[in-house]
């Protein structure tokens, strides 16, 4: 189960691992490393992934710190086994003024992610609670980006990271085939700009990068 390239569609590479730094190679081993130590005890992954781990969600989740990269200080809502959040901390963590905060309400799961910081020497905080009540009751600083992976709807998403989007923040979430049916569901109700990328691990799955989100009643 090494570290693969990632090919497209038809075949063609569009990404290898070796792109990114050696020290952040390391990090990343460290932490795949964590992720199937713990899987039979923590189900982190879907087991039917396990092989493609490097694809599915080490690349598939470095899109996400690369989608706003000025992006210094980061809130992942519903982390579950960090995908993406442990992987935005691990591409940060030579930055010192960088910063990823992880929501996650399932103890176990926080446990986890609080291991997967400290051996990877990455700089976060868990915050081991339900999204709304944390959210709500934000007393830790500024944030610059909301992110989430295979969480809930892009109208549920939008609800939960409106407490950081109303101040400002940007956000960017993973979404597969059925992206255009959920952007139709939200846009009565929201206003933002987006930016539409495609997924380098599935053409037909969207990073949606969200800014200047606004509800439309307000």
């Amino acid at each position: 189960m090494g570290r693969p390239v990632v090919l497209n569609s038809s075949g063609e590479t569009v990404y290898k691992f070796g792109d990114v730094s050696r020290e952040t190679l390391d990090r990343l081993q460290i932490y795949v490393d964590l992720v199937l130590k713990w899987q039979p005890a923590q189900n982190l992954i879907a087991p039917s992934t396990i092989p493609d781990i490097w694809t599915r969600h080490v690349a598939d989740s470095l899109q996400t710190q690369w989608s706003y990269p000025e992006a210094k200080v980061w809130v992942d809502i519903g982390s579950g086994g960090g995908f993406p959040g442990v992987v935005t901390a691990i591409l940060l963590a030579d930055q010192p003024d960088a910063h990823v905060h992880m929501i996650e309400s399932n103890q176990r799961k926080a446990a986890f992610l609080r291991t997967a910081l400290r051996e990877t020497g990455s700089k976060g905080t868990v915050h081991a609670g339900r999204i709304e009540s944390v959210a709500e009751g934000w007393t830790h600083g500024p944030v610059n980006a909301v992110s989430a992976r295979a969480l809930a709807s892009l109208k549920l998403l939008f609800e939960l990271a409106k407490p950081f989007t109303a101040q400002g923040a940007k956000a960017v979430f993973h979404k597969g085939q059925d992206f255009r049916r959920e952007l139709d569901e939200v846009s009565d109700s929201w206003q933002f700009d987006l930016v539409e990328k495609e997924s380098v691990v599935d053409p037909l799955s969207r990073m949606l990068l969200f800014s200047n989100i606004l509800a439309r009643s307000e």
